[in-house]
């Protein structure tokens, strides 16, 4: 199946025609530590004013493995990518981490059933809204 699903199945990777375009037109700007690899126009076609640009993402296709310093070069916010310039994270910033909803390592707070918790009682200091 792995023809079919590069031809036809754009969630699990690039397909075939995203890896004719890259190949054709993209000119590989850097990778970063997720293995995601970016892209932009080989002859600087512009739309909207804008060079086009890409990513191709080293395995799960989700727009929250972009690093936040690659998402700000791919919608234009700063012009020079960060392997081109000694980009530091400041002191304060977290590191990256995916949109994790969905998985077993989401969030759950306290009192969720998916934590296998209890949710503590109610303590009557909330009146229920009704219509008049």
């Amino acid at each position: 199946m792995g023809l079919f699903s590069e031809i036809f199945i754009w969630w699990q990777g690039q397909t075939m025609g995203t890896r004719f375009h890259t190949w054709r037109k993209g000119s590989l700007v850097g990778e970063d530590g997720q293995g995601n690899r970016y892209y932009e126009s080989k002859d600087g076609a512009a739309i909207g004013g804008y060079q086009r640009r890409w990513v191709i993402y080293n395995g799960l296709v989700e727009a929250s493995c972009v690093p936040p310093e690659w998402h700000g070069w791919l919608h234009h916010t700063v012009d020079t990518p960060p392997n081109a310039e000694s980009y530091q994270p400041r002191e304060w910033q977290k590191p990256h981490m995916p949109n994790l909803t969905g998985t077993p390592q989401a969030y759950r707070p306290a009192g969720s059933l998916h934590k296998g918790s209890h949710r503590p009682q109610a303590t009557g200091d909330y009146k229920a809204w009704r219509p008049e």
